[in-house]
């Protein structure tokens, strides 16, 4: 018997409602269990908020309308049917495909229960927000099939994959999460840093630590078998055809296989970094790539090496990848660095990265393993002046010389308790007109509601903000505020679900007030 999906709405309503993360774990394993791998599989995407097929480019005016198809009376819809329903929908092209794509949803809303057309409705506009994502389904997964919690989590950070993890959980146990293993030419998800307030401060946390420039970039993960090689982004995205000039960079290396983590820029003549936009004027661009390979060249910055002729060097300390790079690529190709324990060379050093027109810092834990996808407290960045990703979660139509175009952001930090967003102010600086225009049209494609000359959007773009401070605050649900925020740019190489935190934003507020962090 197919699980249906009104007891899989059931659970995520549930989840929805508990405020406590063991409650909620508890709940999701116990759905969990019991089911067959196939509805394994889609019931872990869907309460995960993911499809097996991708985004299917369904927007809110397409859902508006499917929407005013009256619900069905009883629950009939199983996970199997909704996902070949979706596979039908999926595979709609060519001419008149808008009006037959249209037709095959409202087909299947039609099908569907009040509930569950509010469940689908989210899950198709990528808003599901019970809580359910990626850290709680971890444990989870654990807990339904009394596995080690750091056996799933690992098999999930190089794989990238929740659905085949839970699969593998649930019929081979540990073997089968021990059979995911890091390979060339599946990317593996970045490691990431976390904000650190001051030199002193990050060397008395980490210890000697391993120090260097912080450019502002595009993350890169370079990976080659012989003479092939292929080129990821961040967000695990192929570039290779847009990059012909780091493929022959790659492939002049002395080796063989290799997997490399690191930082492309385009330079000026003197050396120093061109603006961010600049770099990503040649990301996603093939047509024109070995023009633009002329004139804006990439220069390509490693700092870590992930894997090397037939070994897998993730679990190795950063000291030994360090060790491992350094024999591989020459100085010119990697980020400057530096060992040090001493503060006051740390600070020259810092000021060295930032008088070449880099952000900061870098600081690495010597004995860390890299942990892809996370972002803990063996990375650390330091930035010449105090700045957090956050997500836009509504904004407000401007006035004055700004009229006609959304102005006003509010700005939210991820809650890893609820995996919701918190907000922690507005702001309106920094923004020159073709910002202004480009912001205006990204936010109304997520326009969700509008309320008193507030547009209310999706939580998807990421937004790089500069402040001068955190305060507390009763004003807002996180009990903090920024001050003197402004926009430095847009973050199109990030998701929201790598925003920072609110865990940061306290982090930071007792470093800089010597305060509890429960202080606000």
């Amino acid at each position: 018997m197919s699980v249906a999906l009104t007891d899989l709405v059931a659970t995520s309503t549930a989840v929805g409602r508990e405020r406590g993360r063991l409650k909620k774990r508890a709940t999701l394993a116990s759905f969990l269990r019991p089911l067959p791998p196939q509805e394994l599989v889609l019931a872990v995407s869907y309460l995960s908020g993911a499809l097996p097929q991708g985004k299917l480019g369904v927007g809110p005016a397409l859902i508006r309308e499917i929407s005013e198809v009256e619900g069905a009376p009883h629950a009939s819809l199983s996970l199997v049917q909704v996902n070949d329903r979706l596979d039908d929908f999926h595979r709609i092209a060519g001419g008149g495909s808008a009006t037959r794509r249209r037709s095959e949803l409202g087909g299947l809303f039609a099908l569907a229960t009040l509930e569950e057309q509010r469940f689908l409705s989210r899950l198709l506009l990528g808003e599901i927000r019970q809580g359910a994502l990626e850290g709680v389904m971890v444990e989870a997964i654990a807990l339904a099939y009394d596995l080690p919690t750091e056996a799933v989590h690992r098999a999930i950070m190089i794989s990238g994959n929740l659905s085949a993890v839970a699969e593998a959980a649930a019929t081979q146990g540990v073997s089968g999460l021990a059979a995911f293993a890091l390979t060339i030419f599946t990317p593996l998800r970045p490691m990431l840093a976390s904000p650190a307030n001051d030199v002193a401060g990050t060397l008395e946390a980490l210890g000697s630590a391993l120090l260097e420039y912080k450019m502002d970039g595009a993350r890169v993960q370079v990976h080659r078998d012989g003479e092939r090689v292929r080129v990821y982004t961040r967000a695990l995205n192929d570039v290779t055809e847009s990059l012909p000039d780091i493929v022959r960079q790659v492939r002049s290396l002395p080796l063989r296989r290799v997997i490399l983590d690191g930082e492309c820029l385009a330079l000026r003549a003197d050396g120093r970094p061109q603006p961010f936009q600049v770099t990503m004027r040649r990301f996603g661009r093939r047509r024109d790539a070995a023009a633009l390979q002329d004139t804006h060249p990439l220069s390509a910055f490693y700092f870590d090496c992930l894997y090397l002729d037939d070994a897998a060097l993730i679990d190795e300390p950063m000291s030994v990848r360090a060790e491992a790079l350094s024999a591989l690529v020459s100085t010119a190709g990697m980020t400057p660095r530096l060992v040090t324990d001493d503060p006051a060379d740390a600070s020259r050093f810092f000021a060295a990265a930032c008088g070449a027109g880099h952000e900061g810092l870098m600081a690495k834990r010597l004995d860390s393993r890299y942990l892809a996808g996370s972002r803990g407290a063996d990375w650390l960045k330091l930035k010449s002046a105090h700045a957090l990703d956050l997500v836009v979660l509504a904004a407000e139509w401007g006035s004055g010389r700004r009229l006609g175009w959304l102005s006003n952001l509010h700005l939210g930090a991820r809650d890893p308790a609820g995996e919701g967003f918190v907000m922690l102010g507005k702001t309106f600086k920094g923004m020159t007109d073709r910002l202004l225009a480009w912001q205006t049209d990204a936010l109304l494609t997520r326009r969700v509601s509008e309320v008193d000359g507030v547009v209310y959007v999706r939580p998807e773009l990421v937004v790089e903000i500069v402040f001068n401070d955190i305060q507390a605050s009763s004003q807002y649900g996180g009990g903090f505020a920024l001050r003197f925020a402004r926009v430095k740019r847009y973050r199109e190489d990030k998701s929201a679900a790598e925003a920072d935190t609110l865990d940061t934003v306290r982090a930071l507020f007792q470093a800089a007030h010597n305060a509890p962090v429960d202080a606000a």
